[in-house]
């Protein structure tokens, strides 16, 4: 499969992955919501050593959502890009809606679903899981595809 290459909506910030990836899954937490003024955020988990950021004109700001975490966005045009977090060392997660094209994987799961909205519904037949330790041990379990 070719590189992954993803953008944000200026095109200032940049950044190309080369597959596979680790996970494709719809996060419904708070931080996530509340991030992307959305019902809920897609996201592509990579490994660090898979992923290169083009950022020639220092765009990337990073904020951090929570003690653990921090999410990546352009400081011109607000996109929010990426996460990443000591819970899952080694990873940066990027925004699916920032890659225009095709990935190795269609999406796997719904994560933090005991937090979903109820002014949006989802229609698809995903497995969901609840925050805890439980749904949590689900969704890292998603392996890579080789």
């Amino acid at each position: 499969m070719e590189p992954i290459e993803g953008r944000c909506l200026c095109g200032g910030i940049r950044y190309q992955a080369t597959p596979p990836t680790l996970f494709f899954a719809h996060c419904h937490c708070r931080w996530c919501r509340e991030a992307h003024g959305a019902a809920f955020v897609s996201w592509v988990g990579l490994t660090e050593e898979r992923f290169r950021l083009r950022d020639a004109e220092g765009l990337l700001r990073w904020y951090s959502s929570t003690e653990q975490s921090r999410r990546g966005f352009c400081s011109r045009c607000g996109t929010t890009l990426f996460f990443a977090s000591t819970l899952c060392p080694g990873e940066i997660h990027v925004t699916r809606a920032s890659i225009p094209g095709e990935i190795d994987r269609a999406p796997q799961l719904h994560c933090f679903y005991d937090q979903h909205v109820g002014w949006a519904s989802v229609g698809d037949d995903l497995p969901r899981y609840d925050t805890g330790a439980e749904g949590l041990a689900k969704y890292r379990v998603v392996k890579p595809r080789e």
